[in-house]
């Protein structure tokens, strides 16, 4: 089995691939400072409770944008797993295409692997729009290679943003309102972010295709990804596990089957 982890700055997955079949997904918050040991407590009580163990564990990947969780989580593979992982961006990874930007050394591992996974399954030219602490949009070339794109602040940073700076405004849940136009303080609010974001989506998805000069297919991942599926047709398909199988996918490309 593989364990393909995609640490994000605010959670963390961790999932078990056997073979080709992605047969469990935990998500944890991700903690700096957590120790190579509570990782391995947290993680075998989770696989006890599906029947699996940790020695089934053959390989691990690893897509981190937190770079002080590596220590530990190199520590934890070698320690409980007897393996030294594969950590996306390390220059012994290979990936397959070509980092198109002006110092490639800055592209978020995330983001190279939501490129891959997207062209692996819907080619290219391609747009992919990843909802996490960021909300961010990839662009993929006709030949799979990255070539940049958009960094905006992500749904849920911009609602904690909005209550901790403000002296009145209360914590919001982002929903879909009943109009545009709020009648209470919660509904204006909810109607900012929520046709807000939509605006965002529309004008960057628009504007990136424009200047690529071609027409681009577009997909979405993350956690809030379904919540605007509905209310806005530049989205053609929703991927919520696109993070993992892009892990699996650098994988195969560095370790093929014997």
């Amino acid at each position: 089995m593989l364990l393909a982890l995609d640490i994000g700055n605010t959670n963390s997955k961790f999932a078990l691939f056997d073979g080709e079949t992605l047969i469990a997904q935990w998500r944890l918050r991700t903690e700096g400072k957590r120790t190579a040991d509570e990782y391995a407590v947290w993680l075998s009580q989770l696989m006890t409770l599906k029947g699996l163990e940790m020695s089934q564990v053959k390989g691990v990947i690893i897509a981190s944008v937190v770079p002080a969780v590596l220590f530990n989580l190199r520590r934890l593979c070698e320690t409980y797993f007897d393996v030294e992982p594969l950590v996306v961006g390390d220059p012994s990874v290979k990936l397959g295409i070509k980092v198109l930007i002006d110092r490639p050394q800055d592209a978020g591992a995330d983001r190279l692997v939501d490129a891959i996974a997207g062209f692996s399954k819907y080619g290219g030219p391609l747009i992919v729009i990843d909802f996490g602490s960021g909300t961010t949009f990839e662009v993929v070339d006709r030949d799979g290679n990255f070539c940049g794109g958009a960094i905006a602040p992500g749904i849920e940073l911009s609602i904690e943003a909005f209550y901790l700076m403000t002296a009145r405004l209360p914590r919001i849940r982002v929903e879909r309102p009943s109009g545009v136009v709020g009648k209470t303080t919660i509904s204006a609010m909810q109607s900012g972010i929520f046709w807000g974001y939509v605006g965002l989506i529309e004008s960057l998805v628009t504007r990136i295709q424009a200047e690529f000069g071609e027409p681009m297919k577009v997909i979405a991942t993350g956690g809030l990804a379904s919540v605007f599926e509905a209310e806005t047709k530049v989205i053609q398909a929703i991927e919520p596990d696109l993070t993992l199988y892009g892990l699996l996918e650098i994988w195969r490309r560095n370790c093929p089957p014997a």
